[in-house]
């Protein structure tokens, strides 16, 4: 695992066994802790045991002092572990001084992510948007990294002169990098032609937002029954980073109310920033939509830290103040909503997995974004049939007439279609 080949490709090997190592700076890391595991779960990495060190700063060599990293040494030995996963970044010289005094595997919680996330990605924007943070993780550790870290130099062509494989490599992957922005900008331009075409049909767009698991994409797939679409489905599964890549659907309301349903990645407490900056033409998405679903997992006791950390990431992104529901999912797990908080009009108690509250979800959605539409009356002339079969079929329908001179219309419009066709209105 973490091995790197001549193409920067993650190189995987058999499973390990990690012991998870944190340090306790200031406030309580129990859940951080936890998470971590979980991430090593993720990971496919079993997580044979912990230690939390206090201390009021991280040691400069080694992250933590030299009797805790004797205390790992014996657990390693105890517990049949040939891995050690730090909670925190660690600087390159950290790395080379641990894997010196263990011998053993060592990761930090960056790596960690960065290799689900190489692991999961499914689309070639995730992949490049992917490597593109494990280049940018890299680069600055080349000086101090480890066998870790270390890459096969070898080979015609990867070596000058006289060059240092540092400065080979330093050079090497700053071209990989440069080249990965240019294709990532093709993706981009053609996302934004996407998005263009998008906001000229006029059709509103909703963003599903919140911590990792938290349930956005069984929130989706149980709208997509709303609109009858269950063959549109998304992957989702009870797990960290279950989905990457973003999912976009069109969901149609019984009541010909349609609107674009984005799913984006989770997002997790100390997400490396190489990844939020690799990730931000997706997340891109989000600050152009109308509406953010924010997803809770409302089972988990400290739901409030989920919502600071997703929050904290939409600020980071430009979307801090797009107008947004609270979801609290996962409602089938929780005994009374008292355990959460009281309820107001842009919060929702759900569950995705029994229906619960779906619909009173749905009509929320529907009240926000569909608020500007417009009750117009028009003439359609009889010679452009393709309007009114485009309002049949897209629009709400609140009385129809057939006169003389072509067929009445009393329509509600999204604001797009109600400019285009005012040069219709019933004089």
């Amino acid at each position: 695992m973490l091995q790197f080949n001549e193409n920067n490709e993650v190189v995987r090997e058999e499973q390990h066994r990690a012991i998870l190592a944190g340090l306790q700076t200031g406030g309580d890391i129990t859940y951080s802790m936890e998470e971590l595991s979980g991430l090593a779960e993720a990971a496919g990495i079993e997580a044979a045991g912990f230690l939390v060190q206090r201390k009021a700063r991280p040691d400069a060599a080694l992250y933590l002092g030299k009797g805790k990293i004797d205390e790992i040494i014996e657990m390693c030995a105890n517990m049949e572990a040939d891995m050690v996963i730090f909670n925190d970044e660690l600087s390159g010289v950290q790395i080379r001084n641990l894997e010196e005094k263990l011998d053993l595997v060592i990761i930090d919680r960056t790596v960690l992510i960065l290799d689900i996330f190489a692991n999961r990605a499914i689309s070639r924007e995730g992949k490049l948007q992917v490597e593109l943070a494990q280049l940018q993780y890299r680069m600055p550790r080349l000086r101090g990294m480890g066998k870790s870290l270390s890459r096969a130099g070898s080979g015609i062509g990867t070596r000058g002169p006289g060059e240092k494989k540092l400065e080979t490599d330093r050079r090497h992957i700053a071209g990989r990098m440069d080249e990965i922005k240019r294709e990532l900008e093709e993706v981009r331009h053609s996302r934004s032609t996407q998005r263009a075409k998008r906001q000229k049909s006029g059709l509103p767009v909703v963003a599903l937002v919140g911590y990792t698991n938290s349930g956005k994409s069984a929130i989706m797939n149980k709208l997509l029954e709303t609109g009858e679409k269950t063959d549109k489905s998304v992957f989702e599964e009870d797990m960290l980073f279950a989905t990457l890549d973003t999912s976009q659907r069109n969901i149609r309301l019984d009541t010909k109310h349609e609107f674009i349903l984005i799913d984006t990645v989770g997002f997790v407490s100390k997400l490396p920033h190489s990844l939020i900056k690799a990730f931000k033409a997706t997340l891109e998405e989000v600050a152009y939509a109308d509406l953010l679903l924010h997803v809770v997992d409302a089972s988990y006791k400290d739901h409030d830290f989920h919502i600071d950390v997703t929050n904290k990431v939409l600020e980071e992104i430009g979307a801090a103040d797009k107008e947004k529901i609270y979801v609290y999912n996962k409602m089938d797990l929780v005994e009374t909503a008292d355990e959460i908080l009281p309820e107001d009009t842009n919060t929702f108690f759900v569950s995705a997995k029994t229906g619960y509250n779906m619909d009173v979800l749905v009509e929320a959605v529907k009240n926000k974004i569909f608020s500007d539409f417009i009750v117009a009356r028009l003439l359609i002339p009889y010679d452009r049939g393709d309007i009114s079969a485009y309002l049949h079929e897209k629009c709400r329908i609140i009385k129809v007439e057939h006169r003389a001179d072509g067929t009445f219309f009393e329509v509600e419009l999204p604001p797009a279609d109600f400019g285009r066709l005012e040069s219709y209105r019933e004089k």
